[in-house]
């Protein structure tokens, strides 16, 4: 007997490095890819007009009423843009090779700060373009991790928050035009700026803890005296905060008092709160505060579709503004004159910058994004779903919701389950080049979960997947694929998983859990092993992922992570799976994606691996994200389609 498990053992490792020694590794520039075949052409021209679609984000209106500041792409990555009129042309203002990342539009000057990194290792720095000139002037120390810039109420001056200090806790520094900066608050711990007072001597800032935790602190910029403005005996999610302009009180949103993100006033001189939202039973996601003080605009998350409304602060008449296209809504921003609030709209075949006239709700397009020659009203919009799960909420089976995407015709369909990362983010109906290609082109559909964890459905939902309950999410899955099953359009034998981030740890567990139900799966920058994540993520970010995933230094926890870890369960992945990863990830190291290659080939299963040495935490510039999009359609193509509709030419 021991003679015969020996002949096993050893053929089985002669199997496994026979399997090793296959591997096609291949290296172009800066793409390295195993065992991925050549794509074929007919396939990158059928991709090409979904991938020349682009989109516009709004950043901000120019203090003199110039138009507004965007950013899209017309070359390899996104750069900021002038638009004067609405409708008007895109002047390009900046020529990076790398992408730019947030930008903050000086409230008095035409200029603007942006914060830029270097082939996506998330080092960002800040810099300052001033719009008379054209000249940029870099404000940070170029080697640290800075964001958030927050411009004074003068223009004057920017607070940021900044890794300089050791590499490790996130501090609040102050920076004026000339790139002479100080301290405002040094202390361990992640801090960000939020607001400036209207006179510019107070600043509101925050500890993050986690999604469902934050610390609020009122601060003398000249002192840099710290006061608290959170109870410290409860647990509390903080979100946006605004100085009302009579200094007397904070307009801010929290969930102090109930489920739900709630809009919310607090008197700084005796502390007492009331909510302004409390007849609304979803989250508040953002608002802002007109500069006279007169009106505040504020956004619903209603079921993962955005709904903007204004407020008369001195009326309290509030009505919900009608017009903008169905999707996700985000950086609302008042005019210098506050007649007009823009926005950022991503709809579901579309994503541009928006105007709103207070004065009449008259809407106005200002950007019309190319959506590569494509006919967009063709692009099939999700609908919202909800499908039960294992367990009961009030003796009934909780539902999860879900957007699904649905291509025309009579089915059966292939469906891609398509996870969103985090693992407190939402799926939200906003368009998507790449799905849309899945659904109109190779005629798959896709179905977008909010599984337990997801934020959006009030707090207790939130922390459903914490800690030592992670399986649950993983469950959610499961019942997800029990309701495929009862639909007669879809076609419950070829069913994929699809995810980047979290959203790849999702993907690689339902694998090892629903091998036998699943036909083949894609991860993006996904944990493989949470032990292995948290030690070797950034140190910046450690404590706060230990907060959600758990801490691994105590020994119960640690167990349980290395059982749950797709890498320990990888001879269960029965299945073709596609493992893509940045080389400079700072978030998930590109080492997750490796070391669950690895033990996924080795035992004997089909891997597609690609890593691009210029890229970080997903693919910003253009030629990879093409690049692994074709891949991607070529792995569905062959491993999901049915034969009658696999082209491999």
């Amino acid at each position: 007997m021991k003679f015969a498990r020996f002949v096993v053992a050893l053929v089985s490792l002669s199997a496994t490095l026979s399997s090793a020694a296959q591997t096609h590794r291949v290296e172009v520039g800066n793409r390295i890819t195993e065992d991925v075949p050549d794509i074929p052409s007919a396939l990158i021209e059928q991709l090409r007009p979904y991938q020349s679609a682009r989109i516009a984000s709004f950043c901000g209106w120019l203090a003199k009423g110039d138009g507004m500041i965007i950013t899209t792409r017309f070359a390899n990555t996104w750069q900021v843009h002038w638009v004067k009129t609405a409708g008007g042309a895109r002047q390009q203002l900046t020529f990076f090779d790398e992408p730019v990342d947030t930008v903050a539009v000086n409230p008095v000057r035409d200029g603007f700060a942006f914060a830029r990194d270097v082939d996506g290792a998330e080092d960002f720095q800040i810099y300052y373009y001033d719009l008379d000139t054209r000249a940029v002037r870099l404000l940070t120390d170029g080697k640290s991790r800075n964001e958030a810039p927050l411009w004074s109420n003068r223009g004057d001056r920017l607070a940021f928050s900044t890794t300089a200090r050791n590499g490790t806790d996130t501090d609040v520094r102050i920076v004026d035009l000339t790139g002479t900066a100080k301290p405002l608050l040094e202390r361990g711990g992640t801090w960000n700026p939020l607001e400036w007072s209207p006179d510019d001597t107070k600043m509101l800032v925050w500890q993050y803890l986690s999604e469902a935790e934050a610390r609020p602190y009122l601060v003398d910029v000249s002192s840099g005296l710290a006061t608290p403005l959170y109870d410290p005996k409860r647990k509390i999610a903080y979100g946006t905060m605004h100085f009302a302009r009579d200094s007397k009180g904070i307009y801010y949103i929290s969930d102090e008092t109930g489920e739900f993100h709630e809009l919310r006033y607090r008197d700084l001189a005796t502390g007492k709160t009331r909510s302004l939202t409390a007849d609304i039973p979803w989250d508040i996601e953002d608002f802002a505060l007109s500069r006279d003080g007169s009106r505040l605009a504020y956004l619903v998350n209603q079921d993962g579709v955005s709904v903007p409304h204004v407020r008369e602060l001195g009326s309290d008449r509030d009505r919900t503004l009608l017009g903008l296209p169905n999707g996700m809504i985000s950086a609302p921003m008042f005019s210098a004159d506050g007649k007009r609030l823009g926005v950022d709209v991503k709809a579901t075949n579309s994503g541009d910058a928006y105007s709103i006239e207070l004065a009449d709700g008259r809407i106005t397009r200002w950007t019309t994004s190319e959506v590569g020659g494509l006919d967009a009203d063709r692009f099939v919009k999700p609908v919202l779903v909800h499908y039960p799960t294992f367990d009961r909420v009030d003796g009934k089976p909780r539902e999860i919701p879900a957007f699904y995407y649905r291509p025309s015709g009579d089915g059966p369909f292939p469906v891609v389950i398509h996870t969103h990362g985090g693992p407190d983010d939402q799926a939200r109906p906003w368009f998507d080049a790449e799905i849309a290609f899945w659904v109109n082109a190779l005629g798959i559909a896709v179905i977008m979960p909010n599984v337990r964890g997801s934020s959006g459905y009030g707090k207790t939902y939130l922390g459903l997947d914490n800690g030592f309950r992670r399986e649950d999410a993983i469950k959610d899955i499961g019942a997800l694929l029990d309701w495929i099953a009862t639909r007669p359009e879809l076609d419950a034998k070829r069913v994929g998983m699809h995810g980047g981030s979290y959203g790849g740890f999702m993907t690689l567990s339902a694998l090892t859990h629903y091998s036998d139900r699943l036909r083949a799966g894609i991860e993006l920058a996904g944990q493989s092993n949470f032990v292995t994540f948290l030690q070797n993520t950034k140190g910046y970010r450690r404590d706060l992922r230990r907060a959600e995933f758990g801490d691994e230094r105590d020994p119960q926890m640690h167990a349980f992570l290395e059982r749950l870890a797709p890498t320990a369960n990888a001879s269960k992945i029965s299945v073709p799976l596609f493992v893509a990863a940045g080389a400079n990830d700072p978030r998930v190291p590109a080492s997750e994606g490796e070391q669950i290659a690895k033990a996924v080939r080795d035992s004997g299963r089909d891997v597609w691996f690609l890593e691009f040495k210029d890229e970080g935490h997903g693919f910003e510039k253009k030629q990879n994200r093409n690049y692994f999009q074709a891949a991607s359609a070529l792995f569905w193509r062959t491993y999901l389609l049915p034969d009658d509709r696999n082209n491999p030419h």
